[in-house]
C-alpha cells in the first residue's frame, strides 16, 4: 500500500501576514474554533479598538451574549501579546479571552492555567495552538489543539463550597438545572455547549445568533417551569415583527398555541410556553416537559432565525 507522508507545515505559507491574512479567515470560518473551544460564537468585528490598541477579534458567545476577545499570534507567544489580551478584555467587558499562537512556551501555559485557577467563573482563559499538516503536496489542513483551559475539577469545587452557603430556595433551583441539564445532555439533541447551572430562576440555551436565546424558568413559588424565547431590546424592533410574521408556522411545528409579548411593557420581549406542576414531587414529570419542548423550541426558532436578515 503507497501511503503519503504527513508533514506539518509553517502557518506563515499560508498566511503570511496576521493582520490581513490569518485574523480575516478566522473571522470567517469562527465555527472551527467553537468546535474545538466548545462556545458557540458569533464575531461583531475584527481590528477592535481598546484604548490605543486594538483587537484582533471581538466575538460573542451567542449562549450568553456576553464578549469574547480572540488574540492572534502567529509565532511563539511572549508577554506583550499576553498583556494586550488582559487589556482588551478589560476594556471591552470580555469573559473570555483567546489566545491563538503556533508555539506556547511553558510559562504562558501555566500563567493562563493559573489565571484560570484564581478567577471566578465568570471570566476564562484559552490558550489554542495552530497548525497546518499536509500529506505530500496536498492542500494544507488547520488544527487547532487547546494547550489551556478553565480547570472544571477547580470550579466544581468552588461551586460546591459556594453551594453550602444557598438559601433553600436557591438550593432549589440549583438542583432542578443539574438535572434539566443532565436530561437534555442525554438526549444528544442538542449540539450547542449548554451553560453550567446556576442557583437562579431561569437557564439559557442558545439559538446561535446573538441578543436572542432560550431562557427557560422555573418558579419555585408557583411550581412553574416555562420555555421562552427571549429577545433582547438591541434586536427587538426588527426580530419580533419578523418572527411574528411567521406565527402560525412556528405554532403548528411546535404543537401548540405560544404566549406572543405578554408583558409589552417590558424593553425585552419573550415568546414563551408555561407549564404548572402543583404536585411538588411531580418534579420529574414537569423536567421531562421541560426537556421536550426546550428541543422543539430550539429546532424550530433556530431554524427561522437563519432565514433573518
Amino acid at each position: 500500500m503507497d501511503l503519503g507522508k504527513l508533514k506539518l507545515v509553517s502557518p506563515r505559507q499560508m498566511w503570511s501576514n496576521e493582520e490581513r491574512d490569518f485574523t480575516p479567515w478566522l473571522a470567517n470560518n469562527i465555527e472551527e474554533l467553537s468546535k474545538v473551544i466548545g462556545i458557540e460564537m458569533e464575531v461583531e468585528n475584527t481590528e477592535v479598538a481598546a484604548g490605543p490598541y486594538s483587537a484582533d477579534i471581538l466575538a460573542k458567545d451567542t449562549g450568553t451574549d456576553r464578549y469574547v476577545v480572540i488574540e492572534n499570534q502567529l509565532e511563539k507567544t511572549d508577554h506583550d501579546h499576553l498583556g494586550k489580551s488582559i487589556t482588551y478584555a478589560s476594556v471591552l467587558d470580555a469573559s473570555t479571552i483567546i489566545w491563538i499562537a503556533t508555539k506556547f512556551t511553558e510559562e504562558h501555559k501555566k500563567a493562563l492555567d493559573w489565571l484560570n485557577d484564581h478567577t471566578t467563573e465568570d471570566l476564562s482563559f484559552y490558550g489554542v495552538q495552530v497548525e497546518l499538516w499536509q500529506i505530500d503536496e496536498s492542500k494544507a489542513a488547520v488544527k487547532l489543539n487547546i494547550v489551556s483551559r478553565p480547570n472544571q475539577a477547580v470550579r466544581e469545587a468552588a461551586r460546591s463550597k459556594a453551594t453550602e452557603a444557598l438559601s433553600d430556595k436557591r438550593k432549589s433551583q440549583l438542583e432542578f438545572w443539574n438535572k434539566f441539564k443532565d436530561k437534555l445532555s442525554k438526549t444528544k439533541k442538542i449540539s450547542s455547549p449548554l451553560q453550567t447551572p446556576r442557583p437562579q430562576y431561569w437557564f439559557d440555551v442558545s439559538l446561535g445568533k446573538s441578543y436572542i436565546n432560550i431562557s427557560n424558568i422555573y418558579n419555585t413559588e408557583t411550581s412553574t417551569v416555562g420555555v421562552r424565547i427571549y429577545i433582547s431590546n438591541k434586536i427587538v424592533d426588527e426580530m419580533l415583527p419578523f418572527l411574528e410574521e411567521k406565527k402560525i408556522e412556528i405554532e403548528e411545528a411546535i404543537g401548540t398555541k405560544l404566549e406572543w409579548n405578554p408583558k409589552p411593557e417590558n424593553k425585552d420581549k419573550t415568546i414563551g410556553l408555561y407549564h404548572n406542576f402543583d404536585d411538588p414531587r411531580k418534579v420529574d414529570e414537569a423536567l421531562d416537559w421541560l426537556v421536550e419542548y426546550t428541543i422543539k423550541f430550539r429546532e424550530v426558532f433556530s431554524k427561522i432565525i437563519k432565514q433573518y436578515q
